[in-house]
């Protein structure tokens, strides 16, 4: 997997959740231990869908808020994303509950006054205890720490790449509506987005 994420939180990420799940195509959510996990916890959120759509931060690390100088409890995961593009994002995380795949996608996070930052965000599809998939687990890592992070926040992410993790679903994962979503364009449409070829481990 190190060719296939950047940072290391994402690595030992969907590795804990590839574990979890065994030979299932996602775990569910009462499978997932903090303790098991507890190094990497600054840095992971919970999205949940909620009734009008869109998708809203269940949990938020302490890394991740700090990033935006902002509490995400609460709050919809568009707001993190540049006006543009939530809802292409938006797309992409029903997509993930829909299919069942895991997805990686590289942004550069921008601050007010011009600052740049690469991250790289994991997005994991999680099962209710009933089996259906309505959550997301997920880290959001910076790839790098300037002298001014956490002093200058991140005021949004503008994605750049996307990476799926299961390389025989890439095709349908791209091209293939979720529920929900017949009016949106394809996510190839994105004409700066970058797609590559992902693998999986197990």
């Amino acid at each position: 997997m190190n060719d296939i994420m950047r940072n290391k939180t994402s690595t030992q990420l969907f590795q804990y959740w590839n574990v979890i799940r065994g030979d299932r195509e996602l775990p569910r959510r009462n499978e997932i231990d903090p303790s098991a996990i507890r190094t990497l916890l600054p840095q992971l959120f919970i999205l949940e869908r909620d009734h009008f759509g869109g998708m809203k931060f269940r949990l938020a690390g302490t890394h991740v808020c700090a990033l935006f100088d902002r509490d995400f409890r609460g709050r919809q995961f568009a707001t993190l994303w540049l006006g543009s593009q939530a809802g292409k994002v938006l797309q992409i995380g029903r997509r993930v509950m829909a299919q069942h795949v895991p997805v990686v996608l590289s942004a550069t996070a921008r601050t007010e006054d011009g600052r740049e930052l690469e991250t790289e965000t994991l997005l994991l599809p999680l099962a209710s205890n009933e089996g259906h998939s309505d959550r997301i687990l997920g880290s959001l890592s910076p790839l790098s720490r300037p002298y001014w992070l956490n002093a200058t926040p991140v005021s949004a992410l503008d994605v750049t790449g996307l990476r799926v993790l299961d390389p025989d679903r890439t095709a349908a994962f791209l091209k293939e509506p979720a529920a929900g979503d017949a009016s949106q364009p394809g996510i190839r449409r994105v004409q700066h987005l970058r797609v590559f070829e992902g693998g999986r481990d197990g």
